[in-house]
């Protein structure tokens, strides 16, 4: 496996951003050893590996890796050619738990995100479990004029939704430097009409052009099926009738809690009359659309996303890429 080390720079960093600029240089592009580096900085050999830690956690260092291996190669050619997609893949063993898998998926998918992002730009986020973990592993790139917009409201009958949606957004907004748009509305109203007259609002509809300018959207795929369980359908809020409506109507996933079928419609689910989330139509014209799954457990939500063309890029276990092939 190849890899190709880049250190960035273009920055003026000083005390220890310095010596961690200095020793990513000495060990990433000079090849020097630890224990070389170590005398040249006169520390000791755990200072270096702290320091190239740093290195690689603030974003001074960008490490790639070229796989040459023939079958990862070729199944990320495959799904590319059947979906129109780019997949990253995220190696790993068959037998690597559902929580796990999660987690090195969500790692692999923050420190990506930031390549996707420029100056200016605006990045809507449909909370979940996800895209929290995901929230936990961004690599710092402040950028300049940088917008966050949340995509779907987080409230129910239990909780305003304000304090978990705020955590997760504020994460975003710090490793950006972007400001950060709430939308402080329910996850699913009570009533269309209810929806459709805050709609109107002003306030709302700031929120609501914000989402409509995104370069970006940034989701995983919901379901009832999955292992590690999807936040909506765990936090209060669906009621007993609304899980019978949704098998009704033979849903098998959402995206910012706008459901959909196995073959992509999603006409005539009535969840989505009152679901906050973008409809699939609005989330289309985002020009990336940046999906991250994780868990064989997924698979029919995820190929409900492919057939209703919502994803760009999918970050993948490589587990969950071989079914979706099977």
């Amino acid at each position: 496996m190849a890899t190709d080390r880049t250190v960035a720079d273009g920055r003026r960093p000083q005390g220890k951003v310095q010596q961690a600029l200095t020793a990513a240089h000495l060990y990433y592009m000079q090849d020097l050893t630890m224990e070389a580096i170590a005398r040249e900085l006169h520390t000791s050999r755990s200072s270096v590996s702290r320091l190239l830690s740093h290195a690689r956690s603030t974003g001074l260092v960008d490490i790639q890796i070229h796989s040459p291996a023939e079958t990862a190669g070729r199944l990320t050619a495959v799904l590319r050619e059947r979906y129109d997609v780019t997949v990253h893949l995220v190696p790993m063993p068959d037998h690597t738990s559902e929580v796990d898998r999660l987690e090195r998926v969500a790692m692999s998918a923050g420190r990506l995100l930031g390549r996707f992002l420029d100056s200016n730009a605006v990045l809507g986020v449909a909370w979940g479990s996800t895209v929290s973990a995901v929230s936990r592993h961004l690599v710092p790139k402040p950028l300049r004029g940088a917008e966050v917009v949340q995509l779907n409201g987080a409230g129910n009958t239990r909780t305003t939704g304000i304090p978990y949606a705020s955590e997760l957004l504020r994460r975003f907004g710090a490793a950006y430097g972007a400001h950060v748009q709430q939308f402080p509305v329910p996850a699913f109203f009570d009533d269309p009409e209810t929806k459709r007259a805050l709609w109107r609002e002003r306030s709302m509809r700031r929120v609501l052009e914000v989402q409509e300018r995104m370069q970006v959207a940034l989701f995983s795929v919901g379901s009832p099926l999955s292992e590690v369980a999807s936040h909506v359908h765990i936090g209060g809020y669906l009621e007993p009738e609304d899980y019978r409506l949704l098998e009704r109507d033979r849903v098998v996933g959402d995206v910012a809690t706008v459901f959909y079928r196995e073959d992509g419609t999603s006409d005539g689910i009535e969840l989505n009359e009152r679901a906050s989330g973008p409809d699939l139509a609005q989330l289309r014209r985002t020009p990336r659309r940046v999906c991250v799954v994780a868990g064989v457990s997924k698979l029919p939500g995820l190929r409900g996303a492919l057939a209703a063309g919502l994803i760009t890029d999918l970050v993948v276990d490589e587990p969950l890429a071989r079914a979706l092939l099977a």
